[in-house]
């Protein structure tokens, strides 16, 4: 069994990738052989994902990525947790490592300029500045900078269009000297400024690192984050100094449910939530609850539990 505390390791990087194929066998066996779990995807265009196990694990697959060309200096996020956040390893590759659906952006080609964390409250308390939260709406609802433009989409591949039907009128009415963007660990941005540059707004810019990197750096008395960030691993969401968070994850639809949210007598622990109960049937909500059943069982028994989501769980950019 992994012993604990756990080394989690976030990361990116966009480089050319000659073989990805070959490139995800390397990582999967490393993985494995190191206990490591977490989810890793690869494509032509870089890698990213996020990875937990123990230090000399995660060291081993994030010298596999650094071996290769553009990626020796990736940007990679830690973090510890005292239990594994992970249920089990996947390593794919995709057409896409933060599927934005729009594969002519080419974030090799140019991004926004980087804003370090320490930076980052004077810029976005700036008049001039017009801020964007790049990501999903489920997302921003627990937590995000004051005065920051939610477009609430349901994914990132939406981002695009949000931007065509009003981020573009928004930017025309508002007329900012810059626009500032952020997301959770940096990638989205990476794609979100290029796309921007690429429709002629001409200055755009960055948290370098995203929220979990100014979280991390930012001490809470001059933090103006306002809630929690969301993560895509068990911890659900983190706080300042990437503290646990006080959210939960609804096992029906996979969205994160705060202390209100679990007092809801539609609130089923593992089976669904208020946002989701009337969308789910009788056969799906039994399945659900002999999931939850068999997941108390192994944690009463001290052992792993593959925890499989449901197949018709919905899709979300990393």
């Amino acid at each position: 069994m992994t012993s604990s505390p756990i080394r989690i390791a976030a990361l990116y990087g966009f480089a050319t990738v000659p073989d990805p194929e070959g490139l995800r066998a390397c990582l999967e066996a490393a993985a494995r052989d190191g206990d490591v779990r977490g989810t890793l995807l690869i494509a032509r265009e870089g890698i990213n994902g996020t990875i937990a196990g123990p230090t000399d694990g995660v060291a081993a697959v994030l010298a596999i990525v650094q071996t290769q060309p553009g990626l020796a200096d990736p940007e990679i996020k830690y973090a510890a947790a005292d239990a594994m956040p992970f249920h089990r390893l996947k390593v794919r590759v995709k057409p896409e490592i933060v599927t934005m659906g729009r594969p002519d952006i080419d974030p090799l080609n140019g991004v926004g300029a980087y804003v370090a964390a320490e930076d980052w409250n004077a810029l976005i308390a700036d008049p001039g500045t017009l801020v964007i939260d790049t990501r999903n709406a489920y997302e921003g609802e627990i937590g995000a900078f004051a005065n920051a433009v939610q477009p609430n989409t349901a994914g990132f591949r939406d981002f695009p269009d949000w931007f065509e039907t009003e981020g573009r009128a928004l930017i025309a009415e508002r007329r900012p000297e810059r626009v500032a963007m952020y997301c959770t660990g940096g990638i989205r941005c990476e794609k979100a400024t290029a796309y921007l540059k690429s429709e002629g707004v001409a200055d755009v810019r960055h948290l370098h690192g995203g929220i979990l990197r100014y979280l991390e750096t930012v001490p809470e008395a001059e933090s103006l984050w306002d809630g929690e960030c969301f993560v895509f691993d068990e911890r659900v969401a983190v706080g300042q100094g990437l503290s646990p968070g006080s959210h939960s994850l609804c096992r029906g639809c996979r969205m994160p449910v705060n202390a209100d949210g679990r007092a809801s007598p539609h609130y089923v622990e593992g089976v669904c939530c208020e946002r989701c109960h009337a969308t789910r049937g009788e056969a799906q909500r039994q399945r659900y609850a002999e999931r939850q059943r068999q997941m108390s069982i192994a944690e009463e028994r001290g052992v792993t539990h593959i925890g499989a989501p449901p197949p018709d769980r919905p899709k979300r950019s990393l």
